[in-house]
């Protein structure tokens, strides 16, 4: 059988056992209380997550009204890079503590943009996001929309997107071949600066691992600042906090899960298949920043979602998203149904289907947020 990497796929495919050593599906493992420790203990070792300090503090830059939501834009500095940019999201006549969302904007092929790929703050949306929105959202600014149903929506940039992207200037000519931003809000600045981005992605991943860390590290630590901010918000209900997001925000959402009992509603979008899948059919779809070394042969990849169990999780795929073979979806779907019936709570676990390509549209929000409101809100 024909795979990515020839007469090796079958070797390396079966590197990993299955399950994998630290599976709550395995015989040995009898209880969460058993397994759980264990399991997120090694998790945590693999992601060989960078040292961020406290949690940093946190700038009002503007704050308005828009659309009904009382809107912030918010900034803080971590200890290495420009400065994070986020933007908060709540309705404008709420009042007393509401549960909250942490909103992972998708990766897209858009380095240059983050918070904006799932926010709309202003009537005069960029055309490039626009037309982002409309491919994969349905048209729809989907934090807008979950925080208009009674939810404070924190949207911050990832690591290496929008505020926190890669600056040419910061670069030697041999890695920029020249390239400078000169009318960066222009579609084709933006082009230009993306097709870069993405060629260097490469360069920044080995630079992390030649470091001792990880891109998954990275994004989970940055993430964890993020969510320490939204739990000590006066305005949030800290026991009923979610995450959920498409793609490359549906991987963030996995990695942070899987570490934090805080988590106690996630949804994840277009980014859930298995190790195998990447070994033999996918690896060339997907970024650098989806591989956390030796894992695999302790956790296939929707045990790491897992690991949240009891806390309530939902998988939203698509059967014609290329980014994916259908049947290591619905392989990763009959993973994580087995750990939530051995742990007793089958009811906390959901995964669906939809027809068409990678999206995150307006029947799968539709789904997403009744998911939110019964975990969150106990609708």
């Amino acid at each position: 059988m024909q795979n990515l990497i020839g007469a090796y796929g079958e070797w390396a495919a079966q590197l990993a056992p299955d399950p994998p050593h630290l599976s709550f599906r395995r015989a040995e493992f009898k209880s969460t209380g058993a397994w759980q420790p264990r399991a997120r203990r090694r998790y945590m070792d693999a992601l060989l997550l960078p040292e961020l300090g406290p949690v940093p503090a946190v700038s009002v830059v503007h704050q308005f009204e828009f659309d009904g939501l009382h809107v912030e834009q918010l900034q803080w500095q971590l200890p290495y890079g420009p400065p994070t940019e986020a933007v908060l999201l709540k309705p404008a006549k709420a009042t007393g503590k509401l549960p909250a969302v942490l909103g992972m904007h998708d990766h897209g092929g858009q380095k240059y943009f983050g918070t904006r790929k799932i926010t709309r703050i202003t009537n005069q949306l960029h055309p490039v996001m626009e037309q982002h929105q409309r491919k994969y959202y349905g048209g729809a600014a989907w934090a807008n929309e979950l925080a208009k149903r009674g939810y404070v929506v924190l949207v911050p940039d990832a690591f290496a997107f929008g505020s926190r992207r890669v600056r040419y200037a910061d670069l030697p000519e041999k890695v920029t071949q020249g390239l400078a931003e000169k009318d960066p809000e222009s579609p084709e600045e933006i082009t230009r600066y993306n097709t870069f981005a993405a060629n260097h992605e490469h360069i920044l991943s080995k630079s992390l691992f030649a470091a001792g860390t990880t891109w998954p590290g990275t994004f989970v630590a940055e993430d964890q600042k993020a969510l320490d901010y939204l739990a000590s918000r006066s305005d949030v209900d800290a026991k009923h906090i979610g995450v959920g997001g498409l793609s490359g925000g549906g991987l963030r959402t996995v990695l942070l899960t899987g570490l934090d009992p805080r988590i106690k509603c996630s949804c994840c979008a277009g980014m859930m298949t298995t190790w195998r899948d990447l070994v033999l059919n996918r690896s060339s779809s997907h970024t650098w920043m989806a591989y956390i070394p030796g894992l695999p042969k302790d956790l296939d990849y929707p045990e790491i979602f897992g690991l949240n169990v009891p806390n309530a999780l939902m998988v939203l795929n698509n059967r014609e998203d290329g980014l994916f073979t259908v049947p290591e979806m619905e392989r990763a779907d009959r993973i994580l149904s087995e750990v939530y019936r051995k742990a007793s709570l089958p009811d906390r676990y959901k995964m669906n289907f939809y027809p068409g390509p990678h999206k995150f549209d307006l029947d799968m929000q539709r789904d997403a947020f009744a998911w939110f409101d019964r975990w969150l809100k106990g609708a």
